[in-house]
């Protein structure tokens, strides 16, 4: 027998003997897709930024793989001086958009309402445009002017015009209608607190109940959120909290403590409570469809960009961030007096991120607080290596 053919035979042989081991249905099942390990350095270095641009204190709390990992800076209360404690509940300001977009999603499931009608079939000739649609609303595609633009154009005179009053949700719409509008309906992006302030509208109009009841009974009871809570027009934060602190917009002028105030200029568009642990709990459950059906949800992650980056994106009530790694994450930020709030998920909702710094109007501390994002989903950076000139010298060579 020749050489050659002894390596067929003995490659036949080896085959035969495989597939006799091994049973014909078996297929090769490639390992899964390795994730990175949250770089909590970077998000504790993320919070002392945060700390550095003018935040009293700053915490964030990530849920993976691994279960809870936690990190906090500075205090909680300038005043005691009192450490920053994951477990305190803070304002989540727009955070309340995605809390109220469930809600009406969850009455869209029930046939409630249908996303393309118009806003004016439920809340007649509450808009003078019928075009205008229940998804304009949720996508910031209706046109309506952001009412909060006039009212805090200066920012500590227009909080305190506001601290302590209680506004109806006709007077906000008002307020917007006196403003021209900013972009024919669904015609583009617009972000405005309008949009949620007619959700809230179309909420209490279609159950027949305050939003606060559909809040709590169809989220913060289900997913069992003990930190949760809708005070709107109460001025206090319940329990164990974080004190907010508002920047002036004059530079070096003194921090204004913010915490109490009754949130009625947001209502539906800002003014829920919470935790990070609540929040982590909420959009994991979201992303894991605990909360809508896999065609509502689907629904609400189909997003459009927001600006010319191409790494923002708005769906329905709910923002994606498309982060350096590759990874998604989705989720939405949240502003209000005191307050600078972060809360995103994956869409497996495996992972889950809440940052949270009590200060605002501080734009720069905000984009800090947001560098969590990167070192919680993206883990460590690899470090790069600096050759020395001989080094570059002699791969020049070879």
């Amino acid at each position: 027998m020749s050489h050659t053919r002894r390596l067929v035979t003995g490659a036949t042989l080896i085959a035969a003997l495989a597939a006799a081991v091994l049973p014909a249905t078996t297929a090769y099942a490639a390992p899964a897709p390795t994730v990175p390990a949250a770089d909590m350095d970077g998000v504790e270095n993320a919070l002392k930024a945060a700390m550095t641009q003018g935040a009293p204190g700053a915490m964030a709390r990530f849920v993976g793989p691994y279960g809870a990992q936690v990190r906090t800076a500075g205090v909680l209360d300038r005043e005691s001086g009192a450490a920053m404690d994951v477990r305190a509940r803070f304002r989540v300001g727009s955070v309340s958009k995605t809390f109220s977009s469930v809600v009406l999603l969850q009455l869209v499931q029930e046939g409630k309402l249908t996303l393309d009608a118009p806003v004016n079939q439920y809340l007649p000739g509450l808009l003078p445009d019928d075009r205008i649609t229940v998804r304009h609303l949720l996508t910031h595609r209706s046109g309506l002017a952001d009412y909060t633009n006039a009212m805090f154009e200066h920012t500590v005179p227009g909080f305190e015009a506001v601290r302590n009053r209680v506004f109806g949700y006709q007077e906000l719409v008002d307020l917007s209608l006196a403003e021209p509008r900013t972009t024919q309906p669904g015609a583009a992006y617009s972000y405005s607190n309008t949009n949620f302030v007619v959700v809230g509208m179309l909420i209490e109009k279609l159950t027949g109940t305050p939003v606060a009841e559909q809040y709590q009974r169809r989220i913060f009871g289900p997913l069992h959120l003990k930190d949760t809570f809708y005070v709107h027009p109460d001025t206090k934060i319940p329990g164990f909290h974080v004190r907010g602190y508002l920047h002036p917009d004059e530079a070096g002028a003194p921090l204004v403590d913010s915490t109490e105030q009754t949130v009625s200029w947001a209502q539906s568009a800002g003014a829920v409570i919470s935790s990070p642990a609540d929040l982590n709990t909420f959009t994991s459950a979201l992303m894991r469809g605990k909360l809508l059906s896999p065609e509502l949800l689907d629904a609400m992650t189909t997003v459009t960009p927001t600006d010319t980056t191409n790494t923002r994106f708005y769906g329905l009530g709910l923002r994606r961030y498309n982060l350096s790694c590759g990874t998604q994450v989705f989720g939405h930020t949240g502003t209000v007096q005191g307050f600078y709030t972060y809360t995103f998920a994956t869409r497996d909702g495996k992972r889950a991120l809440s940052a949270m710094a009590n200060t605002s109007n501080k734009g720069s501390a905000n984009t800090a607080l947001g560098g969590t994002l990167e070192a919680a989903f993206c883990g460590k950076k690899p470090a790069t290596v600096k050759l020395r000139t001989a080094d570059v010298d002699m791969a020049e060579q070879n």
